[in-house]
């Protein structure tokens, strides 16, 4: 079993903007302060530098220097002026702010030198602190910052970030090393719980069995995981900067419809699509895409959960062969009638079923049409429509009328189906062997045309029926007509007809359905069939088709062209 990372993934995403919103904020914070303290710092020397000069100070210049102090003595961030000297015992203190006593100190210690400061730096850090110091020393960088923990007096390990400059004092003719020491504590607390959500995020997405992939605003590759390179058969590094697919493809148009995205109910996709491995093999894969955005709702790029469906698709295309195997494989031929029928799934299998009926040799013998569709498609479907089929085609074979049959389709397929909330409608039609009337039985389907040239009339084969699988005890009624006429057509399809969907959203409909029957009458059953597909596949270019497709057509021929012909193959042929 391969990993399931889409929850855990969803649950790092709520996690980490949250996480990097916090640091953003402190970080905002801590500039706010120290450029407060500059400009305090600033006053400050400036009221120090007057008072030298002029051997005192007058009440206005004293009452700005005890607001400065104040001001200091309540802020988070800690002023500090010690000598610059080569040797760090000789780096004493001469002014720390009071709120020092924020980490449970006074400052008359470090200005009597009771305590130095280095003394206060955490011992695993103490080493590190020196060395970047002297770096700096060497280098003539005069204004630098470091971070580093200390202890505070209660023994409490607390993050602080440094940042020093080195100023010579015109009056004392001394350099100072000074600047302002801020408890950063907060922010490195996030910033630790950001980098191991992003770990784990890492972790879960390298050790996932998917493919993994982020990707730029031009889909380039950011970031995949191993499962992915292993997938195309490339090394990681061989696809950075790389596109998994070419512009202009439908795969393309899936991860980037175009600017008019902007909603986040958008984002998320899940599509089919194939990608090319690095020996220029296709590879069939199903995408779980969104798209990446900033903490303001910009777009960034977009991510990609891949799973390889080559297995898969091998399996369906089996599946595929054995239900084709189960369709008609020809039309068979019947006297005095043109026979044409195709099956279209939207997928590698469907739900959509049709089947003829009769006994081959009985001249006069009756000729039955099946049209069935399952609610859905895919693989589910086409169970359902292979075991309908089959008792169909058990119960058809023996003795009862028209309503016998359905009505045990109807029992056997509701014991299969009713929990599930599926259901299957039907069109079962039968044509006597003089064509002098037909019967049919229409459960839940649409109902079946006949058109007539002659009169350029359509008519529909209509009757009360509920869909199989609703109600075991339904009780189905046959519905009758008159003999079909030669030059009448007979169409019996599903809904996937008339429901397919251009690129407008706009629907084929019945009425240009009924437009192409009109238009190709005077051609043969299948040609008629075909300008149906290819005036559907002309429609919806460009979408996907989104429900299984059938038609069957029969076309009653005059008379004197009526030749009698071995059905289909033995296998195919079922008394009735």
């Amino acid at each position: 079993m391969t990993s399931d990372p889409h929850h855990n993934e969803s649950a790092s995403r709520e996690t980490l903007p949250h996480l990097r919103k916090e640091i953003r904020r402190l970080k905002q914070d801590l500039d706010i302060l120290s450029q407060q303290h500059r400009t305090l710092q600033q006053a400050y020397d400036q009221r120090i530098h007057g008072m030298g000069e002029n051997g005192s100070s007058d009440p206005q210049k004293a009452q700005a220097l005890q607001l400065a102090e104040l001001i200091i003595a309540n802020s988070p961030a800690i002023l500090f002026r010690r000598l610059a000297a080569d040797d760090p015992k000789q780096r004493k203190m001469v002014y720390v702010s009071p709120n020092i006593a924020r980490f449970g100190y006074r400052a008359e210690d470090f200005l009597s030198s009771r305590i130095m400061f280095r003394d206060i730096v955490y011992a695993e850090d103490s080493e590190r602190t020196v060395k970047e110091i002297e770096s700096y020393v060497r280098r003539h960088i005069e204004a630098y910052t470091q971070v580093y923990r200390i202890v505070t007096k209660d023994g409490d390990i607390r993050w602080v970030e440094d940042r020093t400059s080195v100023v010579d004092d015109p009056l004392t003719s001394r350099r100072y090393h000074q600047g302002i020491v801020i408890d950063i504590h907060r922010r490195k607390e996030a910033e630790e719980k950001l980098r191991k959500s992003e770990e784990k995020y890492r972790r879960i997405v390298e050790t996932a069995g998917e493919g993994f992939l982020l990707l730029d605003q031009d889909l380039k590759i950011v970031d995949l995981n191993s499962a992915y390179a292993r997938m195309v058969g490339c090394r990681r590094a061989a696809l950075i900067g790389q596109s998994p697919f070419q512009k202009d493809t439908d795969v393309y148009a899936q991860f980037w419809p175009g600017p008019e995205e902007s909603s986040p109910q958008q984002d998320l996709r899940e599509f089919e699509g194939v990608i090319k491995t690095c020996d220029g093999r296709a590879k069939p894969v199903l995408f779980h895409a969104n798209t990446v955005r900033s903490d303001a709702g910009r777009l960034i790029g977009k991510m990609a959960f891949v799973t390889d469906l080559t297995e898969h698709k091998k399996a369906l295309a089996l599946a595929a062969e054995v239900q084709r195997s189960l369709l008609p494989d020809r039309a068979p031929r019947i006297p005095g009638l043109e026979i044409a029928g195709r099956n279209q799934p939207c997928e590698e299998i469907g739900g959509d079923y049709f089947d003829y009926l009769w006994q081959p040799g009985a001249e006069d013998g009756p000729f039955s049409l099946v049209v069935g569709d399952i609610t859905g498609h895919g693989v589910d479907s086409a169970l359902l429509m292979s075991g309908a089929r089959a008792f169909l085609r058990m119960r058809a074979s023996q003795p009862g009328t028209l309503a016998d049959i359905v009505a045990a389709m109807n029992q056997h397929l509701t014991g299969d189906v009713y929990e599930s909330g599926r259901f299957m409608t039907l069109f079962y039609l039968t044509i006597d062997g003089q064509r002098r009337s037909i019967e049919w039985i229409r459960a839940g389907h649409d109902p079946a045309l006949v058109f007539d040239p002659e009169r350029d009339r359509f008519q529909e084969l209509k009757g009360p029926g509920l869909a199989l699988g609703v109600d075991q005890h339904y009780v189905y009624q046959v519905q009758s007509e008159v003999a079909l006429q030669p030059g009448q057509i007979l169409l019996l399809g599903t809904d996937g007809i008339w429901e397919a969907c251009n690129a407008q959203g706009e629907m084929f409909g019945k009425k240009r359905f009924e437009s192409m029957v009109r238009q190709n009458a005077g051609a043969g059953a299948a040609d008629l069939l075909d300008a149906v597909f290819q005036a559907l596949d002309a429609f919806s270019h460009g979408v996907k088709q989104a429900d299984d497709i059938t038609l069957v057509v029969v076309k009653v021929l005059p008379k004197k062209t009526a030749t009698r012909s071995p059905g289909i193959t033995a296998g195919r042929q079922l008394p009735i």
